[in-house]
């Protein structure tokens, strides 16, 4: 059940509001209500998965009341070791099968297992994780089955994050939702849907109809012109931008109309000066994660230069590994591994990039490495970046002819308005806390806004969301 549909915003999302708050007296029936519907929301996809992410939740939970009545440290260990072997299941058996086949036999053709992916199974481990190191690292509390259970399963979050940790989440399932400030929840709370999908169908989507068909060629063979391969990686920049932060900000929307605050995922990471501010201000929760539960047992900044870049280096590299299953992921952030390092040494000089060189070099540096995330391979990849080089050979391959209504005019009128909105424009959080108020007309353009994407949905199929596959 994808956000972005009439089933979700017209009978899924209503009936769970009215679920809760006909509980909402009740802390226990509110959370078990909760934990009902959401396990529904999951289950729409395929019923078959709900039964992993419920033992999941049952032994996990079960770990760390073992741990507490024990106080034995292989005890959390030992779950998440369990919960990265089930995620390396389902997520990269097929990756390393085809890893040994490709070193063994680089002719045959590559076999796979018929596997289905879990959506959101690396949300939801990640979500495991965070606890049971807390855990281990006596910065948890004991919660109750159902507080644990809600915190997992929670439907707004589950599938694409935001990554959030039981330290933010978990002392609001007390909250009653009809409580004081409810009127400014909702209001904020449907502004925030609004803007999220209004980015994935006016914007996201369409930046995705121009991109998909060069990269389509890339992968094909077909030699693009300059300015196709730019097309594409700018298209993309924007398209996955748009896509992830507009599914952010339904979550954090759709969380507030049910009385819950998620933390803040974006905050315009295309104004970024440098590496490192980007890594601040894109998907911010799972940087948090990357740099507490990844970069700093890994030493950080605090044994020295070199481990310092080693660590930032692998870092990138296992975050580029659990974006997905395949070598062109790993070279992603691989390179933007190696980009912070290199941002690291620059900090140590006493020389300043002037801030729009610096810009520049950023945003540049950031588009031309997301080809690695787009490309299905890496002969796509290179063709895609051999075009944005200037030098891909159109005599030899009949040039990108059979691409130029692809490459028309109004395609880049479209990436400029994408452009000035990400990078010039306010972001949703402070459209929605701080220039709209509570007030009539604001309120009467929101709704006016939502009915026409709600139509505009009914012409056309949403897309699934990007994330939606990690």
């Amino acid at each position: 059940m994808l956000f972005n549909t009439h089933l979700f915003l017209l009978g899924f999302l209503p009936a769970a509001i009215v679920c809760l708050y006909l509980t909402h007296r009740s802390e226990v029936r509110r959370s078990w209500t909760l934990i009902g519907v959401s396990l529904v929301f999951y289950g729409w996809w395929d019923v078959r998965l709900v039964p992993l992410l419920v033992g999941g939740v049952l032994a996990n939970a079960a770990a760390a009341r073992l741990f507490f009545s024990t106080g034995k440290r292989w005890i959390p260990i030992a779950a998440i070791a369990a919960n990265l072997a089930v995620l390396g299941c389902f997520k990269y058996t097929n990756f390393l099968i085809g890893t040994i086949q490709a070193l063994l036999d680089p002719a045959a053709a590559p076999s796979t297992l018929d596997i289905v992916l879990p959506l959101g199974i690396s949300f939801f481990t990640f979500h495991h994780i965070i606890y049971l190191a807390d855990c281990l690292a006596k910065r948890a509390p004991r919660y109750s089955l159902r507080n644990y259970a809600l915190y997992i399963v929670l439907f707004p979050q589950i599938l694409a994050g935001p990554l959030v940790r039981h330290t933010e989440i978990v002392h609001q399932f007390r909250e009653d939702p009809w409580r004081a400030g409810v009127a400014e929840r909702w209001s904020r709370g449907l502004v925030l849907l609004t803007i999220g999908l209004a980015k994935k169908i006016l914007l996201a989507d369409p930046l995705a109809r121009i991109a998909e068909p060069l990269f389509h060629a890339a992968a094909f063979g077909q030699a693009l012109s300059l300015g196709d391969g730019w097309l594409a990686a700018t298209a993309f920049t924007f398209q996955i931008y748009f896509d992830f932060s507009g599914y952010s900000d339904m979550a954090i929307g759709i969380a507030l109309l049910l009385g819950f605050v998620l933390p803040v995922n974006f905050d315009a990471p295309y104004r970024s000066l440098s590496l490192q501010d980007f890594w601040r201000r894109w998907h911010m929760t799972l940087s948090r994660f990357l740099r507490d539960y990844l970069y700093v047992p890994l030493g950080g900044n605090r044994h020295g230069l070199v481990r310092q870049l080693g660590a930032l280096t692998a870092t990138m590299l296992l975050g580029g590994l659990w974006h997905g299953a395949a070598w062109t992921f790993v070279i992603w952030g691989g390179v933007h591994g190696i980009g912070l390092a290199a941002n690291a040494l620059w900090r140590r000089q006493p020389f300043r990039l002037p801030p729009p060189i610096a810009w520049v070099l950023t945003f540049v540096f950031v588009a031309v490495v997301w080809v690695f995330f787009r490309a299905p391979s890496f002969d796509a990849a290179a063709s895609m970046l051999k075009a944005m080089a200037g030098l891909s050979d159109l005599t030899v391959h009949g040039g990108a002819a059979a691409l130029d209504a692809v490459s028309s005019p109004h395609r880049w009128r479209l990436i400029a308005v994408a452009a000035l909105i990400a990078i010039a424009g306010p972001t949703s959080q402070r459209v929605s806390l701080d220039l709209l108020k509570p007030i009539a007309w604001p309120a009467l353009a929101t709704a006016a806004v939502m009915l026409l994407l709600l139509f505009r949905l009914g012409a056309e199929a949403g897309q699934q969301f990007i994330y939606f596959q990690f």
